[in-house]
């Protein structure tokens, strides 16, 4: 397979697609050329221009493509746009990212829907495409590669795709998409299940003025299960012995109850065990039933000197998982956005508010925990276990058989999956808002987002732009986060506030100049942004682009960009009490007094292993062992949150040939990061006397454990490059195909606190379609392959295995009537596998979709 794809990727490298894709026949005639040069892009630097323009990178995905691909809906097919990695927690919760860095909640890539932020407000990124466009609204996307701070803010230095959806007076009428597919074949954890996605699209023009539009979906199905019961702490009793399914200590990827609060060591027949409490199964405490009812209804107006306004409600109910550290169960979950749009040649205005309701919403670890204490408390387990296994030792059993007879003698009370009793107490536990007793997610949370942006050049300085070619934008905006402290995720610190809303503010202006030199061949481009957040001082972020026409079809351009990136709400406001672990935001409003006392838990795992191994393998008595090993401690060398930063430089290259057949784009970035903005473990000993420090930092119980937000001192570089392209072959056949490279250098100050890379060295792409093989028969295919990868995260580490998936499709278009029938396939073979670690097992989907009015204009 190795051998075969590097064939594929050598054979396809040359053709760098920007993924734009719009392959559409004009009057028979091939239209990549045409499309390439003519259609504007506006995400790149907020101004109309033509693609091989573009200052930076811009993978530009049009709905032709989407009409022909292999995958169920728009959203899944970005996982095949050159350099975009697509991660999946839930099979309603998908995640895109570029340039590394990935996670389940993906802070530094934004997600525009028509330029509005998506994003959940408390979660700091969008839920997947819950709140953005159907398959029936979406013209196309544009997706920035990189930093995109200079000209968006919002924390968007990884990246930001910006979702278009069609234009109300051009696309009037009635549309339908019926999509069904069946998944979970052959899965050990769930029978074959249907899912089922209903979108209805109408819009009207009521006169050449106004129009209308409303979206309207359904989605219904069974969540892809995780069931990954690899041990996490499979060295717990490695000193006595016992490992694998003997080990007391079981910590079950996907099983939660069993953590490293949830285990304490005991001295049983003279040696010193790490035992946990049983923990349940992630399938036995969440309900995988996937729901979304999502719409949106708009209001339009235009006039004819092209001015423009608009009023867009979305809404979205839904019901999934969800993952950060721990996993979620989001039920009953609200999100919603009013939004506000003006319009004209030199002016754009944005006003809009997001909110959210998490519902009946719950953490599956507390659940779990909880459920455990439900039947006995864990000095009650703790104590039966004790006794069973003495009783066990002494009447002969040997040490493994003792463990499992205390386990069984301690679980005799134990709530069983199923039972009324059982789902009694989870629906009780799901309402109770405080971890350490019940498991709820109980956020009410939204912000408020203003905008202006004036193209100085189109109205009032016209004459610098005829006579110099000089074009002038400039922008200012502010967004507020306001968050109704819940007592349990969220508290406000301020000196008597403490039920009050919480308040947290960014607010940026940025200019930029654009220039044509050398006859129009070279555009020169500097712009310079400035942000203030509440608690930060004033940061400047630049960026210096150039763009050179080597002729009408072929530009080179090159960049420079440093951003910062300020923390999000949970980052900054965080007060949430977890299985004996308290997670706290890093300002210092919040966190006064524990980075100043506290002892980094790793050297304290490191420290106790070290006391259990001299117990067990030394002979010394406890008090021995601390005193020898109490020099593994460490006192916390972390602080107070600051913005975390990026510089980039970028080159590439965009070219148009053989007629207009061939489009080809390339480019090579570096970025370099400081301060990194990420959690550490730290404990506090519940005593302030130093001769006492190290025999309380011995047990778990005499400490208070928290996870802080703060900023790994490590400098970090990190490189790539992507190369890819979009050929038409005769008869309208697309062979479409990408790679990309990316790699993490860490070089300097290296602390093990940096955020995870948790992305594959190589990712390809490669597909051929054609929408009109014959008699309106269609039909693509899609091979996609990304490198094994190391996953880091609070919930697991590990190498994710190399995934390859070949999707398939075959559509037919009647021609006397605007229906279209798809069937299709992803991951044809059915080869389950995990995006993630931690996360679900994802298998094979098989769809047919009809779609009724699509082409209808």
């Amino acid at each position: 397979m190795k051998l075969y794809l590097t064939i594929l990727l050598l054979a396809y490298s040359f053709l760098a697609i920007a993924q734009e894709r719009d392959t559409t026949v004009l009057s028979g005639k091939d239209s990549i050329r045409e499309s390439v040069l003519g259609e504007v892009i506006v995400t790149a630097s907020r101004l109309p221009e033509k693609l091989l323009l573009s200052p930076v990178t811009v993978e530009k995905v049009s709905r032709s493509f989407f009409l022909t691909n292999s995958s169920p809906s728009f959203f899944d097919a970005l996982d095949q746009v050159k350099g975009v990695q697509t991660i999946t927690p839930s099979m309603g919760f998908k995640i895109i990212n570029t340039r590394g860095f990935a996670n389940t909640t993906n802070v530094r890539f934004a997600q525009l829907v028509d330029g509005m932020d998506i994003q959940s407000p408390h979660i700091g990124s969008p839920v997947g495409n819950v709140l953005g466009p159907g398959d029936l609204d979406i013209e196309r996307v544009e997706i920035i590669p990189g930093v995109a701070s200079t000209m968006y803010g919002m924390n968007s230095i990884n990246g930001l795709a910006n979702f278009y959806s069609r234009d109300p007076f051009l696309s009037e009428g009635l549309s339908i998409r019926q999509h069904t597919a069946l998944t979970h074949l052959n899965n050990t954890s769930s029978a074959p299940r249907i899912f089922s996605e209903t979108q209805l699209r109408w819009v009207k023009k009521l006169n050449a003025q106004w129009a209308v539009k409303f979206n309207l979906g359904y989605m219904h199905g069974y969540d892809w299960v995780a069931d990954n019961y690899n041990d996490l702490s499979p060295q717990a009793n490695a000193s006595t012995g016992l490992i694998a399914n003997t080990n007391p200590a079981l910590n079950p990827v996907n099983s939660y109850g069993n953590e490293g609060p949830n285990r304490r060591t005991l001295n049983l027949g003279g040696r010193a065990y790490q035992v946990a409490r049983t923990g349940y199964r992630e399938i036995d405490v969440t309900d995988y039933t996937l729901q979304n009812i999502k719409g949106d209804a708009g209001l339009f107006y235009k006039t004819k000197k092209g001015h423009r306004f608009s009023y867009t409600f979305r809404y979205a109910f839904l019901n999934n998982i969800y993952q950060r550290a721990n996993r979620f169960r989001l039920e009953d979950y609200a999100l919603y956005q009013h939004g506000i749009n003006y319009q004209s040649p030199s002016i754009q205005a944005k006003l809009y508010y997001n909110g959210e309701n998490t519902g009946d919403s719950y953490n599956l670890r507390s659940m779990a925990e909880n459920l455990d204490r439900a039947g006995l408390s864990d000095n009650e387990w703790f104590a039966l276990y004790n006794q069973g296994y003495t009783t066990a030792l002494q009447s002969g059993q040997s040490v493994e058989a003792a463990h499992q007879q205390a386990r069984q003698l301690a679980d005799r009370d134990r709530l069983q999956p199923g039972t009324a009793g059982f789902n009694e107490t989870i629906s009780r536990l799901q309402q109770i808002n405080n971890w350490d007793s019940g498991a709820a997610l109980k956020v009410r949370a939204g912000f408020i987002h203003g905008e202006v942006q004036f193209n100085l050049t189109e109205q009032w300085l016209k004459k610098w732009k005829e006579k110099a070619g000089l074009e002038l934008v400039a922008g200012i905006d502010h967004r507020s986060y306001l968050v109704q402290p819940d007592g349990n995720y969220f508290i406000n610190p301020e000196a008597g506030k403490a039920g009050r809303t919480i308040r947290y503010g960014r607010t940026g202006a940025f200019v930029s100049a654009y220039k044509q030199l050398l006859q129009d061949k070279l555009r020169l481009g500097v712009a310079v942004r400035s942000d203030k957040n509440d608690y930060f001082k004033v940061k400047w972020n630049p960026r210096v682009t150039a763009v050179y026409s080597i002729n009408s079809n072929q530009s080179l351009r090159l960049s420079f960009t440093s951003s910062y990136r300020f923390p999000i709400v949970f980052e900054a406001y965080s007060n949430v009490n977890s299985g004996g672990v308290k997670r706290v935001g890093g300002l210092p409003v919040m966190s006064n007094g524990i980075f100043e006392n506290a002892w980094l838990q790793t050297s304290i795992a490191t420290y106790q292993a070290a006391i259990l191994r001299d117990q067990n393998q030394g002979g010394l008595s406890r008090n021995e062992a601390i005193e020898k090993n109490k020099g593994l401690l460490q006192k916390n060398p972390y602080s107070y949150l600051e913005p975390e930063q990026v510089r980039s430089v970028e080159i590439g290259y965009r070219g148009v040939f053989l007629s207009g057949r061939l489009y080809v784009d390339g480019g090579a970035y570096f970025n370099r990061y400081n301060s990194f903005i990420a959690q550490a473990n730290m404990n506090i000993p519940r005593t302030t006397n130093p001769d006492s420090m190290a025999y309380y930092l011995a047990d778990n119980r005499l400490q208070e454990q928290y996870r802080m937000w703060t900023n790994s001192s490590t400098t970090i570089d990190n490189i790539g490059f992507h190369a890819g392209g979009s050929f038409r072959l005769v008869k309208d056949y697309v062979i479409n195909a990408n790679t990309s490279f990316q790699q993490l250098l860490k070089t300097s100050n290296e602390d093990g606190l940096e955020d995870g890379f948790n992305t594959p060295e190589w990712m390809v792409n490669a597909g051929i379609a054609n929408q009109n093989i014959f008699h309106g028969i269609g039909a693509g295919l899609n091979l996609r392959w990304q490198s094994r990868y190391y996953w880091e995260s609070f919930l697991v580490n590990g190498d994710v295995p190399s995934i390859t998936t070949l999707d398939a499709n075959i559509s037919y278009q009647f021609t006397k009537m605007p229906l279209q029938l798809k069937l299709g396939g992803n991951n044809l073979f059915n080869r389950y596998y995990y995006s993630i670690l931690g996360g679900p097992s994802i298998g094979g989907y098989y769809y047919l979709t009809l779609t009724w009015g699509l082409l209808k204009k």
